[in-house]
C-alpha cells in the first residue's frame, strides 16, 4: 500500500471516528430526554452521568485508535527508514557485504530496492576495480621482469665492446646485432604496454578500409617469410579465396594480429625443424585464417584461457619464452572489434592452430546516389558478427 494511501486512510479514520461517535452520543441523549420528560430532575442527573460515561468512552476509543495508527505508520515508515539509514552508514564506511532488507509495494519499498541495487552495483564496481588494479600490477611486474633480461644483455654486450672483448670486426658485428635484437624486444614490450592501455579504455585508433584479401595476405606472408627464414622455420602458405574477395579491416591492426600469433608460435617452437602453415579459406560470408605450428602445443586445461589477459601457460618465465602475457588478449580484442571471432585448437607436444574469421565485404547498391557518394561507400556493406550469423 502506498504511503499516500496510508495517510489518506489515517486522516479519514481520525475524522470519521469522532463524528460517528458524536452522532451516536447525540442520538442517545436525544432519545433519553424524550423518555424522561415526566421526571426532569431525575432525568437530568442520570443524563449527566451518562454523558460523562460516554465522554470517557470516546476518549478511550480515540486514544486507542491513535495508538493503532501510530504503530501502523511507525512500522511501515519509521522502521524501513532506520534500515536505510543503517545501510547508508555501512556504504559510507565502505562496507558493502550486507543486504538492504526493505521490501514492500509502497515508496519506501521502492527506495529500499533502489538502495539494494546501488549497493550491488557499488560492490561490483569495487570488485572490478580491485581486479583491474591486480591486473595492472601483474602487467607492470611482467613488463619489468621481461625488460630486465634484454637490458642485462644490452649492458653486457655494450661493456664487451667498450672493454675490447670484441676484438675482431666479426665479434663487434655480432655484439651490435645482439644489442639491436634485444632493443627490438624491449620496444615490442613497450608497444604492447601502450596498446594495452588503449585497449583497457577502448581507445584503439582504427582506420577501416576495404582490403583485397589475396593481395594483403601475400604481402604479409612475404614479410613474415623473411623473418622466419632467418630463424630456420619453414613457412607454407595456402590461399583458397578468389582474387576479388574483400574485407573491411584496419590493415595495421590486422597485421598486428598476424604478427602476435606468429611471434607466439615462434616463442613456443621446440622442434628442430619448425613449420608454420598459413591457410586462408572461404567459408561462405566469412574468410577464415588458420595459422598452424608444430610447436610444443598447449595443455587441454590451459587452452580455454589462452586469450585471457596476463595468462601464461609457461610458468618458468625464462628469457626464451618471456612476454607480457597480453599478446593474445590484444589479438582477441582486435578481431572482435572487426566483428569476427577467434579460437584455438591444440595438441600438447604436436602443435597449435589459431583460427579467426572476418566477414567479407558485400556491397548492396540501394540507389544511384549511394553509388556515387564516395563518403558513404561502406554504408551499405553487410557487416555483422559471427554470433549474428549463427542465430539466423
Amino acid at each position: 500500500m502506498k504511503i499516500k494511501t496510508k495517510l489518506i486512510i489515517s486522516f479519514c479514520i481520525i475524522i470519521l471516528v469522532p463524528v460517528i461517535l458524536f452522532s451516536l452520543i447525540s442520538g442517545a441523549i436525544y432519545a433519553q430526554q424524550i423518555r424522561e420528560l415526566t421526571n426532569l430532575a431525575k432525568e437530568n442527573l442520570q443524563a449527566r452521568q451518562m454523558f460523562n460515561t460516554l465522554v470517557l468512552y470516546i476518549v478511550c476509543i480515540l486514544v486507542f485508535t491513535a495508538v493503532l495508527l501510530l504503530l501502523w505508520v511507525y512500522r511501515s515508515i519509521i522502521t524501513p527508514i532506520r534500515k536505510l539509514r543503517n545501510a547508508a552508514d555501512n556504504i559510507k564506511e565502505g562496507n558493502l557485504d550486507f543486504c538492504v532488507d526493505v521490501s514492500g509495494a509502497d515508496e519506501i519499498g521502492e527506495l529500499g530496492e533502489a538502495f539494494e541495487s546501488m549497493r550491488r552495483q557499488l560492490k561490483d564496481n569495487a570488485e572490478e576495480k580491485l581486479r583491474d588494479e591486480q591486473e595492472s600490477r601483474a602487467l607492470i611486474s611482467n613488463i619489468a621482469h621481461d625488460l630486465k633480461t634484454p637490458i642485462t644483455a644490452v649492458k653486457g654486450y655494450a661493456e664487451g665492446i667498450l672493454d675490447g672483448v670484441a676484438n675482431t670486426p666479426e665479434k663487434v658485428d655480432k655484439y651490435v646485432r645482439t644489442i639491436y635484437n634485444k632493443a627490438t624486444e624491449m620496444n615490442t614490450l613497450i608497444n604492447e604496454l601502450t596498446l594495452y592501455s588503449k585497449i583497457d579504455t577502448n581507445r584503439i585508433p582504427y582506420n577501416f578500409a576495404k582490403i583485397h584479401v589475396a593481395d594483403y595476405f601475400n604481402d604479409c606472408i612475404e614479410e613474415i617469410g623473411m623473418d622466419l627464414e632467418s630463424r630456420s622455420i619453414a613457412l607454407s602458405y595456402y590461399n583458397y579465396v578468389t582474387e576479388d574477395v574483400q574485407i573491411i579491416a584496419d590493415p595495421e591492426q590486422l597485421r598486428r594480429v598476424i604478427s602476435n600469433i606468429i611471434s607466439n608460435s615462434v616463442k613456443y617452437m621446440d622442434k628442430a625443424n619448425g613449420v608454420i602453415n598459413f591457410r586462408i579459406k572461404d567459408v561462405g560470408d566469412f574468410i577464415q585464417v588458420e595459422i598452424e605450428d608444430n610447436g610444443r602445443g598447449i595443455a587441454a586445461h590451459d587452452l580455454p584461457y589462452v586469450f585471457d589477459r596476463f595468462f601464461r601457460a609457461d610458468a618458468s618465465r625464462n628469457s626464451a619464452t618471456g612476454g607480457s602475457g597480453i599478446g593474445l588478449s590484444i589479438v582477441k580484442k582486435i578481431i572482435e572489434d572487426h566483428g569476427g571471432k577467434i579460437w584455438a585448437t591444440s595438441i600438447e607436444g604436436q602443435g597449435t592452430t589459431m583460427v579467426f574469421v572476418i566477414r567479407k565485404y558485400q556491397e548492396t547498391i540501394m540507389n544511384e546516389t549511394a553509388v556515387n557518394d564516395e563518403d558513404d561507400e561502406y554504408r551499405d556493406a553487410e557487416y555483422t558478427t559471427v554470433e549474428d550469423r549463427r542465430t539466423k
